[in-house]
């Protein structure tokens, strides 16, 4: 008896940590973003529903190109929570990936989210490592209609290979909120800086290499 209710435990705990792990579902047909509120929540307080009109729920502009003239020839247009405040408790959010030729969305994660991304103009080359101890890198290059997922909290990274022509690429994320750390620029470009000593021994290269890398952030 006792181990069939330590199973149960077990089962019941696996389960209700899979739900803390995503966004909370909402208790509402809606809760409108309100960003003028000063009450601190975990997510953003609800504006009123009587205050809410049709415009909370659009955003305009998707079909833009981004600007890729950039260091790593790729630009990001966001439709979050921040962007569209009819997203606020229903979990999803989207982006639009720009590309240059040759040009690169360096790897990063999302923390509180898993994406999946599908290619509307152009091939790219995508993939993800996963976490320790094994790092196994799942790569494949995509042609128009190909879609890949990218596992939450996972390093991961897409990469236009044509360097004669642009690429674009829609993905959708599980949160409201996902939030990104591009591994590069939180590594070498903290504020204040991580100690030079400290990465040249994390990454097995000499000070000098490091400092050099610090100073293009």
């Amino acid at each position: 008896m006792a181990s069939q209710l330590l199973l149960l435990g077990l089962l019941l705990f696996a389960t209700f940590s899979r739900i803390l792990a995503t966004d909370p579902s909402q208790l509402q047909d809606f809760c409108v973003a309100d960003p003028n509120s000063d009450v601190l929540v975990n997510g953003v307080v609800c504006k009123d529903p009587k205050l809410v009109k049709a415009d909370d729920f659009f955003f305009r502009g998707l079909n833009m190109m981004g600007n890729t003239y950039n260091d790593v020839g790729s630009n990001v247009t966001q439709v979050t929570v921040a962007q569209l405040a009819g997203l606020n408790t229903l979990g999803i959010s989207m982006v639009r990936i720009d590309f240059a030729p040759y040009g690169l969305n360096a790897p990063h994660t999302h923390p509180r989210a898993t994406e999946i991304l599908t290619v509307i103009k152009g091939s790219l080359l995508v993939g993800f490592v996963t976490s320790n101890p094994n790092n196994t890198l799942f790569t494949k290059v995509l042609e128009v209609g190909d879609v890949f997922v990218f596992p939450q909290g996972l390093i991961h990274f897409q990469a236009n290979v044509n360097g004669h022509d642009n690429a674009v690429a829609i993905a959708g994320l599980s949160s409201q909120n996902p939030g990104v750390i591009t591994i590069a620029n939180a590594v070498f470009g903290s504020n204040p800086d991580i100690d030079a000593n400290i990465l040249a021994k994390a990454f097995q290269v000499d000070v000098d290499v490091v400092t050099k890398i610090q100073a293009k952030f």
